[in-house]
């Protein structure tokens, strides 16, 4: 069994800093949208799933020697309206831009990294859906 930690401290009354053991550091704030400086909590949960996402599918496609101009994966949650606000529901946008992969191709690339790859879709109670699209370079 693998154990991965980081440490959370307070900085300010709405600012922190999470650090794993090799020093990489995060910023998390609480602060209206208006006043933000860093990613809350709950984006830093969206960007965890995109990312890891990301990772095997374009691992996936580079091994079928597919050209990747660019690669992007909006993430959009709906919270609950209660406490815990927690996800609902949480949809993954996986858009990549090449001239030579296929929408069906890219389609499965996208379910196994979700599906079957993705630990941190995995360790989630939330109800993950997600979409592809291929866009071709300009």
């Amino acid at each position: 069994m693998s154990k991965r930690n980081v440490t959370v401290r307070m900085k300010a009354d709405l600012e922190y800093e999470a650090v794993n053991p090799q020093g990489n550091k995060v910023l998390i704030d609480m602060y209206d949208p208006a006043d933000k400086k860093a990613q809350s909590p709950m984006d830093l949960l969206l960007s965890a799933l995109a990312g890891c996402g990301s990772v095997d599918a374009v691992l996936m496609m580079k091994k079928k020697r597919k050209t990747i101009v660019d690669f992007y994966v909006e993430a959009e949650g709906e919270r609950n309206d209660g406490v815990p606000a927690y996800y609902k529901t949480i949809h993954l946008k996986f858009v990549l831009v090449s001239p030579d992969a296929t929408e069906e191709e890219f389609k499965k690339v996208v379910a196994l990294s979700v599906d079957k790859y993705c630990s941190v879709a995995s360790s989630l109670k939330s109800e993950i859906t997600y979409s592809s699209e291929v866009k071709r370079p300009e």
